[in-house]
């Protein structure tokens, strides 16, 4: 601010030297160079020197002139892009017209700019790159005003018009800026025309398709809407023919022209997808009608025999962005007529890449539209056995769409498939049952597990016990089979088991069951009854196979591939179990019949195992346990803690970087215990519970993000469960200095800013505690150094040991600012109070730059973008189909 008053001051001069080089010379260069200088100021400029002066006239003269007409476009952008008060509005009108009227010399009305810029030279393309940026940073802050203004109008939209022809100009940065407008320009126009229609509404008779009038005549939205309709119309156009892919299809054409399965997301492409796609649903919610009519126009040129996969993807990825933006009746009818189109289309056409990017488009499409499809059996069922004929289609990334958009329509139409529906013989699950060898014969495994997932959620859908079971035996019986024959084969002989080929089969029916299991949820059990004695034994003949490995090879030979290989059976053993865990119900067969049977083969493995041998799925398994079955798990708890614990901590100590999974998921373990089995932590002795604080220390100073703030969430949940317990008092006067100084260490270290909210909620309860003698019912200071009344309460001697430890870290502030900081922190209660008075405290202390400052924000930030996130999914259609909670749809 200061210096934006110093350059004000001294402006005169600068703007009298420019003035008089603009108006007195001819000298290109210099011209240039002044226009440059000038560009590089007007965002500083007062509002008099721009428009009581001869500038605008001097910029509008240069501006249709070509050695200069960049730069002189680039100061027009500053000036146009000014905010001012409302006395200058005015001014702007003229300017905007002005503009205009120059314009036209130079880019006549009917232009082709698409054309123009693509065969245009550097300095032409640029002009057009600056042209974008002149009328959307005009028209962001100047709009409102030409709409008052019906004698502007006709400007406005020619304005307007000019940036939908920008917009069609194939360059990346372009468009970017373009589109960006057009989302708040259409965004504006339907936060209007939601106010007007509020009564509407609120009856139940909201529609912006057929605009309703108020008592006075025309809706005040209205207005614009009528003002715009053209407009409008050219950008669900443009729309539809630019319209991004989507990050469900992965059928893509290269650099070459080839059909090829996409191998990496372009994050770039996915955000201006959510951009357009938002842009489209407010455009489609402003006028059905056209949405609809523009698209069907498209479709029926690209039935006529003229298609090309571009005009095809970007319509049919149109088409499947606005899904749930219009009204039921509308939206059914018009899909009838996309899917019909697309099918015949897709029967009719010949050539496989022609072949792939239909069947990409069908797919993506109905995977967008369950609604409708739950509502259309007929339709549904012609979709799946549509999609069961592409997962034989062997051209790259087809079948993992099909199998993809097969999970999708599962999930949200499950019921469908296991109620009988009309003129069918059998649910159609069954039908699938006796079909299943053939239709997954082509599927690679990972496709194969998708689809049986899928088909676990169908199988879960069905409300009939007996016919569930059945339905899964039927399911599992491939994957069983093979299971059944390798456990024969190893039985006469182990060795079967180290053959590469056994270990892919084991681990693929291992993951099989996987899906089924995360899919179906606790039905699954009569499958992992079956399993569970073989899978132990399998694991276990693993793990010795594995050790023998290593004694044989060295350490080093756990990271060997024939070892890896071995340890990702006892991995999918491990995740299968943690997953069934997760979704049983029947807790106490949990506790008496899994949980006994797995302590000796997991936990004994663990414990014995070399470190680069230790699976850390063995923790997360056991943490979800700890979570499942809560106290019930308490007398096992000292048996985990014996296995893991110390061999856990010696790996992940020795540095910041190894076992990285082994760090997060033994502090999720911790965290389960503290939460859920508090008591067994009062059994531990004290070495082993300093080990434990050590420990939590130790995580909440990592720089990993995942790990610190895992280490804050358990050092809270203890601390409050240790402030309730009868050992608060103990354990307060042997910790609580101790993780006052480390918390307030990584809080002002300007590495784990990220971690600032649970900073200061711990530091608060810290606070709290010794506010009254409550809790904490002797002295926290060293009694036998200090004496028993060397502070008159625990207060006044946390107070002092604060003072003298920030005084310390921050010798730039002076005693009265700390003292003042700590009283503060002493006397704040309140939870907001409290986080404003320590980033007061931390911009004191100047260690913060501007970014690490912006991080203390961090929670003000996203509340903001929760908050506009929220309003944008009260829109229908802004929520994605698949993201929408609505299985009650599906009953």
């Amino acid at each position: 601010r200061e210096l934006k008053q110093t350059l004000n001051n001294q402006f005169r001069s600068i703007h009298e030297l420019c003035m008089f080089v603009l108006l007195n010379t001819r000298k290109t260069e210099l011209l240039r160079a002044t226009l440059a200088a000038l560009a590089a100021y007007l965002s500083w400029v007062p509002p008099g020197y721009i428009f009581e002066s001869q500038l605008v006239n001097a910029l509008m003269g240069l501006f249709p002139q070509a050695p200069f007409r960049n730069v002189a476009l680039q100061c027009l952008t500053e000036v146009g892009s000014l905010q001012m008060p409302i006395e200058f509005d005015g001014h702007f009108g003229t300017f905007f017209r002005m503009f205009s009227q120059q314009l036209v010399t130079i880019l006549p009305p009917n232009t082709n700019l698409q054309q123009a810029y693509e065969g245009g030279t550097d300095e032409q393309q640029a002009f057009v790159q600056n042209l974008a940026l002149f009328y959307t940073g005009f028209l962001k802050h100047h709009i409102p005003y030409l709409e008052s203004q019906p004698a502007e109008h006709q400007v406005l939209l020619l304005g307007l018009e000019n940036l939908i022809n920008i917009s069609y100009v194939e360059d990346t940065e372009v468009f970017k800026t373009c589109l960006d407008y057009w989302n708040m320009f259409v965004a504006d126009i339907y936060a209007t025309q939601a106010h007007a229609f509020v009564g509407a509404a609120a009856s139940g008779d909201f529609s912006f398709a057929t605009p309703g009038a108020t008592a006075n005549g025309v809706a005040p939205g209205s207005q614009r809407k009528m003002l715009y309709t053209g407009i409008l119309s050219k950008l669900r156009a443009l729309m539809i023919n630019r319209m991004a892919k989507p990050e469900e299809v992965i059928v893509v054409e290269d650099d070459q022209g080839n059909i090829v399965r996409e191998t990496m997301k372009d994050n770039d492409v996915l955000m201006q997808y959510r951009t357009m796609r938002e842009t489209l649903i407010y455009l489609s919610h402003l006028d059905y009608e056209d949405t609809e009519h523009q698209m069907l126009e498209k479709l029926r040129g690209q039935m006529s025999g003229s298609w090309t996969w571009n005009g095809l993807n970007t319509l049919c990825w149109a088409i499947g962005s606005i899904s749930g933006s219009m009204h039921e009746e509308q939206e059914n009818r018009f899909l009838v007529t996309v899917i019909r189109d697309l099918l015949n289309l897709c029967e009719i056409t010949r050539g496989k890449d022609n072949k792939a990017v239909i069947a990409s488009n069908i797919m993506y499409v109905v995977g967008q539209y369950p609604k409708f499809l739950r509502a259309h059996w007929k339709f549904l069922k012609t979709v799946v056995n549509k999609l069961f004929e592409f997962m034989h289609e062997t051209h790259p990334g087809v079948q993992d769409m099909a199998c993809d958009t097969f999970l999708k329509i599962a999930n949200k139409c499950k019921r469908k498939f296991v109620v009988l529906q009309l003129q069918e013989q059998q649910p159609f699950v069954g039908e699938l049952l006796d079909n299943l060898q053939a239709t997954i014969q082509d599927l690679q495994p990972h496709q194969i597990h998708s689809f049986y997932e899928s088909v676990g959620l169908m199988i879960g859908a069905e409300v009939d016990s007996a016919k569930r079971d059945e339905y899964l035996s039927r399911l599992m019986a491939p994957p069983n089979a093979i299971w059944a024959q390798i456990i024969k084969q190893a039985q006469a002989n182990p060795d079967v088991l180290k053959q590469q080929e056994v270990i892919k089969s084991l681990t693929n029916v291992l993951q099989t069951n996987v899906a089924v299991c995360s899919s179906l949820g606790h039905p699954y059990l009569s499958q992992m009854i079956q399993m569970a004695d073989s899978m132990l034994t399998v694991y276990r003949l693993y793990s010795e196979s594995v050790g023998q490995a290593i004694v044989t090879g060295g350490p080093h030979s756990a990271r060997s591939s024939f070892v890896k290989y071995m340890r990702s059976v006892k991995k999918a053993v491990l995740r299968l179990i943690e997953t069934f865990v997760d979704k049983c119900e029947d807790e106490a067969l949990l506790a008496t019949k899994f949980v006994p049977a797995l302590m000796e083969p997991v936990l004994g493995d663990y414990a014995t195992s070399v470190p680069d041998a230790r699976e850390p799925e063995v923790l997360s398994l056991f943490a979800a346990i700890v979570k499942k079955l809560k106290a019930a798990m308490e007398p096992e708890v000292p048996k985990v803690l014996t296995a893991v614990f110390e061999p856990t901590l010696a790996m992940i100590t020795i540095n910041f970087e190894d076992f990285p999974e082994h760090r997060l998921k033994f502090f999720a373990l911790l965290h389960a215990i503290t939460n859920h089995c508090f008591k067994c932590l009062f059994a531990m002795s004290p070495p082993q519970l300093k080990l434990l604080i050590d420990s939590i220390i130790w995580a909440f100073r990592h720089t990993e993000r995942n790990v610190a703030e895992t280490g804050l969430l358990l050092l809270e949940d203890m601390l409050k469960s240790f402030a309730t317990s009868e050992f608060a008092t103990q354990f307060h006067q042997t910790y609580y200095t101790q993780l006052m100084r480390e918390v307030f260490a990584v809080m002002t270290d300007t590495f784990h800013t990220p971690g600032f909210k649970l900073h200061c909620k711990i530091l608060l309860h810290l606070f709290s505690l010794v506010r009254t003698d409550a809790v904490i019912r002797a002295p926290l200071w060293d009694v036998q150094a200090k004496g028993p009344n060397a502070y008159p309460s625990n207060a006044a001697f946390v107070q002092e040991y604060v003072c003298s430890l920030l005084a310390t870290s921050f010798p730039n502030m002076t005693p009265l600012q700390i003292q003042a900081a700590v009283a503060g922190m002493m006397a704040i209660e309140d939870k907001r109070a409290f986080k404003h008075h320590m980033r007061d405290f931390l911009v004191q202390t100047k260690a913060f730059g501007n970014s690490e400052t912006d991080q203390l924000y961090a929670e003000e930030a996203a509340a903001k973008i929760a908050e506009a996130q929220a309003r944008l999914q009260a829109i229908p259609g802004m929520v994605p189909p698949n993201q929408v909670n609505d299985d009650m749809a599906d009953a």
